[in-house]
């Protein structure tokens, strides 16, 4: 679908589109990315990347906990 016909909306001011730097992320993009939208409500809970960590691996550690547990009183 590769055309040589310039597509650019009018509305986009020359000046944002020079402003831009050109693979500014590409490394990131190779690496892998796995970003996650969490409600506006939430947002006050988790305001950042490392609040959501820390949240997640104490849930982890917990179900990994009980999981323990549960399979220790089967045995038993």
């Amino acid at each position: 679908m590769s055309s040589d016909k310039d597509t650019l909306r009018n509305e986009y001011p020359e000046d944002l589109i020079r402003s831009g730097a050109r693979g500014k992320y590409v490394k990131a993009y190779r690496e892998g990315t796995n970003v996650v939208l969490i409600d506006p409500d939430l947002h006050a809970l988790f305001p950042n990347s490392k609040a959501v960590n820390r949240a997640l691996r104490a849930y982890v550690s917990k179900k990994r906990n009980t999981r323990q547990q549960a399979t220790r009183r089967r045995r038993a």
